[in-house]
């Protein structure tokens, strides 16, 4: 780790410090509430979560946060959970989103982009019109606030238009990319009772129509408190029976009408993966959404309404709606609804270049598959105007920061970043003004207090401990829907380390203030007392070229033996011989150690992932331990079923 060698990938120019919005905000909080004026990001870091009512403060300032009604203290409780944030306050998301529509009428709000990587713009004018005109008829179909909005929907205009006409007027938004099926929909629509539904006929996903009219059907009689449904002919088809049709609900000419709500106000809910039973229904609030991104988007991204923001994402993955609020500091947002290599590995590159982004994000998946594909992404497309390549969904192998430096530009700000659906946002990742060191993420977000903590509650530095956040954020969720007395939003985060959060990751805080992600604790390797993280053995593993994906799962037996397999999908023409057996465990135990060689390497015909692309180890070791498919797994949630009746016969031929 680069503790012992901290010479850095990449070092922001004086410049770049200078105008970056984090530096002007330090000299402003510094002038007028009192935080260091010097001691760089650090000295900022330790004020924000020393001085957290303060820091909040200021950002609400900062960026010109309109209350409609005054709080009357920027924390009322901080207890966790249940921190009462601006009480008192009343303001409107979707107002914040459209402000630049006022001095920016006919620049693009929106630039929108499908499998034929031509853009679409779509101006500020027309977005406000839009949701004017949509939120009218939202009021008029009898939508008040907290009520549910849902959008079975691709990454499209329609579905930017809706969330903020949904805001608009209180309700609560919800959605789910049209590739999940009907099964996996309605675990989450049926818990929270949509009275809307937005949806399309089908999408176009790698060169292909796929028609989804017979799930919508599906969705509209198991959803039976829908009063509407909104029908978008992406594929050209009629509207079904009994909907209403999108064009119709769009084509006035009204400015929005704002209901004013109270900050704790709900905004959106969004899913845990839910592979191991229901997903988790999530609510977040208006106001905490709203000064969590705009500290984020605005201090950390450093975006501004100079900026083209593109994060490749579908609705049904809290990047969505991140991006979305890419709108809140007047930056144009780039949706891009297709396949992420279609038609070639190169396909997002090629999107950056056409849009001219100057924020791409992407998932570290992603960038492995481009260096294992041979793309040259500077040779072959004009990145001139990408300033950050960013980077989530697991961590980015050392590999990847190598590959990002050498292939895009030596001069790239490269964002590993982590965070959680929970909060969605980032517990740690991107600051312009850091170096950043291979491997690491730059530092934890400002107002967010990330700790390493061992079992017993001590802070641990240059040492794995589990990742805990030890006071309050304003995107934590207000509660979960269906969980009257948070008994189970309690268990998720709290029942570790009482009015703590504990999240779930295995991390490093560094002695010079970086971060290292090592995968999830909840499917931590624990052999002879050590804990281990899955990631650093994907990360070993998956440089070898015959290597296509893996996964390690570590299972205590019942003699207190401990048995760990590792899985290995082969790449293609690829075969699991002595010889690459040898290199595999001799890879990891130089890399790594001997401790974490497997005892077993078995070759599989795929490894399965949640409908986000997140691998599943936690329902794979249930199946090894002899669970049932239907008792390891909520099979709404994965990628690919079929997957999973291959680990459960591997079960049961072990048995």
């Amino acid at each position: 780790m680069s503790t012992a060698n901290p010479s850095p990938l990449w070092q922001p120019t004086e410049e770049r410090i200078a105008l970056a919005q984090i530096t002007k905000f330090q000299a402003w909080a510094a002038e007028h509430h009192g935080a260091p004026s010097d001691g760089g990001y650090a000295a900022l870091h330790r004020w924000s979560v020393d001085e957290l009512d303060t820091f909040w403060q200021a950002v609400t300032e900062w960026f010109d946060v309109r209350f409609s009604t005054p709080y009357v203290r920027v924390l009322g409780d901080r207890s966790m959970p249940g921190a009462a944030w601006f009480p008192g306050a009343t303001l409107n998301y979707a107002e914040h989103a459209l402000r630049a529509a006022d001095s920016r009428a006919d620049e693009p709000a929106l630039l929108y982009v499908d499998e034929t990587h031509e853009p679409t713009p779509v101006t500020w004018s027309e977005l406000r019109r839009q949701v004017g005109s949509l939120s009218a008829e939202l009021r008029a179909l009898g939508v008040r606030p907290g009520d549910r909005v849902s959008g079975y929907l691709p990454n499209i205009p329609q579905a930017v238009v809706a969330l903020l006409a949904t805001a608009a007027v209180g309700g609560v938004w919800t959605s789910c990319a049209p590739d999940f099926g009907a099964r996996s929909v309605l675990d989450r629509f049926q818990q929270v009772e949509p009275v809307v539904l937005f949806t399309v006929d089908g999408y176009r996903y790698g060169g292909k129509e796929h028609d989804r009219r017979d799930t919508v059907a599906e969705l509209r009689r198991e959803l039976p408190t829908l009063r509407a449904v909104v029908h978008i002919p992406l594929l050209g088809a009629e509207a079904p029976e009994g909907a209403l049709e999108w064009s119709a609900l769009t084509s006035a000419d009204v400015e929005p009408v704002f209901e004013e709500v109270p900050f704790d106000h709900p905004l959106w809910v969004l899913y845990s993966s839910g592979t191991t039973g229901l997903p988790k229904a999530i609510v977040q609030s208006q106001g905490g959404i709203l000064v969590e991104h705009l500290k984020q988007l605005g201090l950390h991204c450093d975006l501004g309404s100079e900026d083209r923001f593109f994060w490749y994402t579908s609705t049904g993955w809290m990047m969505w709606n991140f991006l979305v609020s890419g709108l809140l500091t007047g930056t144009t947002i780039v949706l891009y609804d297709g396949s992420p290599g279609y038609p070639d590995t190169g396909a997002q590159w090629r999107i950056a270049e056409r849009t001219g982004a100057t924020l791409f994000g992407t998932s570290a998946a992603y960038v492995m598959a481009c260096r294992k594909a041979g793309v040259h992404p500077s040779r072959d497309f004009d990145l001139a105007r990408v300033q950050c390549v960013a980077t989530t969904g697991s961590p980015l192998p050392p590999d990847g920061f190598r590959w990002l430096h050498d292939e895009v530009r030596e001069d790239l700000w490269i964002a590993s970043v982590s965070g959680g659906t929970d909060v969605c946002s980032c517990f740690a990742g991107a600051v312009p003004t850091l170096p950043v060191h291979i491997g690491e993420l730059q530092a934890p977000g400002l107002g967010t207090d990330l700790q390493s903590w061992d079992p017993s509650g001590k802070p641990l530095i240059d040492e794995v401990g589990e990742l805990v956040v030890t006071k309050a954020m304003p995107s934590m969720p207000i509660r979960f829907w269906n969980d009257p007395d948070g008994s189970r939003y309690h268990d998720s985060y709290f029942d570790t380390y009482p009015g703590v959060w504990r999240h779930g990751d295995w991390i490093t805080v560094t002695s010079h203030g970086s971060v290292v992600i090592h995968g999830r604790s909840d499917s931590t390797l624990n052999r002879q007392g050590v804990r281990m993280g899955s990631a650093d053995i994907y990360e070993a593993v998956e440089r070898l070229p015959e290597i296509k994906e893996s996964l390690v799962i570590g299972i205590e037996q019942p003699d207190g033996g401990y048995w760990m397999p590792l899985f290995v999908h082969l790449a293609p023409g690829a075969v699991l011989d002595e010889a690459l057996l040898k290199r595999i465990k001799e890879t990891i135990r130089e890399q790594l150690s001997p401790r974490h060689v497997p005892d077993e390497v078995i070759e599989v015909p795929g490894v399965p992932h949640t409908l986000t692309g997140k691998r599943i180890e936690v329902p794979v070791k249930r199946l090894l331990q002899g669970a049932s498919v239907e008792k390891a797994v909520n099979v709404g949630s994965v990628d690919n079923v079929e997957l999973l009746r291959f680990y459960e016969d591997l079960a049961r031929k072990r048995a």
